[in-house]
């Protein structure tokens, strides 16, 4: 079998991956254990590189294109496929070795994602700023001109110290909390049960963006709530899929 190759984001950061979207097939093709390779694409050439495989642009809601990883190909049978469920979609399909959809549950875990997906605002402004201090410098640059002009707001508004950031941080404790009294009622080992998903994966995708960007005291913050629940979840994910 020829190695499957995985389009990311580099960063400074040892491993270099770091994102929540690309993290996600990520996940899943080590879950899967299926061996791949990945190619390093800096953000201002994302579009240049996703254009020369040949793929449509996604439409942002002003209507303009927008060219996005992950992209994975697959060189077994010329398989090119974007966006993080859409590969995760085609990698259960192709290679339903070790489901990630168990027990027909894919509509359910496509709403579980757009629900979860929804949740990100505003803690997203800090997290971003994070970001951008862990890019390389021709991606940083980027990454800050296009999300100011994305959300209309001065890179200097986007997380000051202060009110605000004790705001985000607030709101992001009581998404946390949520999330934990749901797991204290359904009393499962994993989002589904006690059968391991693609849901799982969506939950430890945000926790380990939020581990790889923040600050060391700031994920210690969020390793602390709910009783180090997190960080756990975190590690357990991780060690399902390999990649403890």
């Amino acid at each position: 079998m020829k190695p499957l190759v995985l389009y990311d984001i580099p960063s400074q950061l040892p491993g270099s991956h770091w994102s929540p979207n690309t993290s996600k097939p990520r996940f899943v093709l080590s879950y899967k254990e299926l061996p791949f390779e990945t190619v390093w694409v800096e953000y201002p050439d994302i579009a240049t590189v996703v254009k020369s495989l040949g793929l449509a642009p996604k439409k942002r809601s002003d209507g303009s294109d927008i060219y996005t990883v992950p992209v994975l190909s697959d060189p077994n049978n010329g398989a090119l496929i974007d966006e993080s469920l859409e590969i995760a979609a085609y990698l259960e399909k192709t290679y339903p070795a070790k489901p990630i959809f168990p027990h027909g549950s894919e509509m359910l875990i496509r709403v579980f994602d757009s629900a979860y997906l929804d949740d990100a605002h505003p803690i997203v402004r800090l997290i971003y700023v994070r970001v951008a201090e862990i890019l390389n410098p021709v991606s940083a640059e980027f990454f800050r001109r296009t999300r100011s002009e994305r959300l209309q707001l001065p890179w200097e508004e986007f997380s000051p110290e202060g009110p605000k950031r004790d705001g985000d941080w607030a709101y992001l404790e009581q998404g946390f909390n949520k999330g934990e009294t749901l797991r204290e009622k359904s009393g499962a080992e994993w989002v589904m049960g006690d059968t391991f998903s693609y849901a799982d994966i969506i939950a430890a995708s945000r926790l380990f963006w939020y581990k790889r960007v923040l600050k060391e005291d700031e994920w210690a913050r969020i390793s602390s709530w709910n009783g180090g629940r997190w960080a756990k979840v975190l590690d357990k994910v991780q060690q399902e899929c390999h990649l403890a």
